[in-house]
């Protein structure tokens, strides 16, 4: 009995993550991902992206004000739209480049004032327009890497990465939130394969958003994929849609 005790009482130590998790994706997150209002391209990506895990690990939920930074074609602004509900926000943010790369989605899922309480807004790296101390979360979707990445003839300048993320800190209130998903390098590599295979090593990534006032609160592996070797970019057809990937909840100190 004793034992059993013991093995009871470390039990939160371990668990309380995916218990979480799997409780809140029964809920505000699966009722999101299975609005019938979604588009059908949505659906198709939500079984290899998990979508409603991994909000529920964030814990963004009604009444909140969130930025969905480099948002692309708003999959998950969409989604966060419907999880803060009325009572919330949510800050669609694209810079030029991926304005014009996502233009037709974005005019679909756009149209007709469909998502009203979604905000697009065209920024660029140097000035995110966030504010102070304004948001309750924020979240960058496989497009951190991009912070290391330049391609000036391709569109893409290059971006002052400490300066990018410390205006996210001081736009989330104390104790915000700062999700991060993206497709993970070998290790060792720092941000050198953002140039060449859109990924980024994952320590790396801790100590680099770390070190701007973030603490690493918990981290995921529903999105792992072993039998990624992480040498080949992200586009190419043997993982496209299917790279190794971490996500890693991060919050404001």
């Amino acid at each position: 009995m004793r034992t059993t005790i013991l093995l009871l009482a470390t039990l939160p130590l371990v668990v309380p993550v995916a218990l979480a998790t799997d409780a809140a994706a029964d809920s505000i997150y699966s009722r999101a991902v299975a609005d019938p209002a979604r588009p059908a391209k949505d659906r198709e990506r939500d079984a290899r992206d998990k979508p409603a895990e991994v909000l529920a690990l964030a814990g963004f939920g009604p009444g909140m004000k969130v930025a969905d930074i480099f948002a692309g074609g708003g999959y998950y602004s969409e989604l966060l739209g419907d999880v803060v509900g009325p009572g919330g926000s949510v800050l669609m943010l694209n810079n030029t480049a991926y304005q014009h790369f996502a233009r037709e989605e974005l005019k679909e899922r756009l149209k007709d004032g469909r998502l009203a309480n979604v905000k697009p807004m065209l920024i660029e790296s140097c000035d995110l327009r966030l504010g102070n101390d304004d948001l309750d979360g924020a979240l960058i979707v496989m497009s951190y890497h991009d912070l290391y990445y330049a391609d000036e003839a391709g569109g893409w300048a290059p971006i002052n990465a400490g300066r990018f993320l410390d205006q996210i800190h001081a736009a989330l209130k104390p104790g915000g939130v700062f999700l991060i998903v993206d497709h993970a390098a070998a290790r060792g590599t720092g941000h050198s394969a953002a140039q060449e295979l859109h990924r980024i090593d994952e320590a790396f990534a801790k100590l680099d958003i770390e070190s701007h006032g973030f603490r690493l609160e918990k981290t995921w592996d529903g999105l792992r994929n072993e039998a990624d070797r992480h040498d080949v970019g992200v586009f190419d057809p043997k993982v496209r849609g299917s790279t190794d990937r971490f996500v890693h909840v991060n919050r404001r100190i």
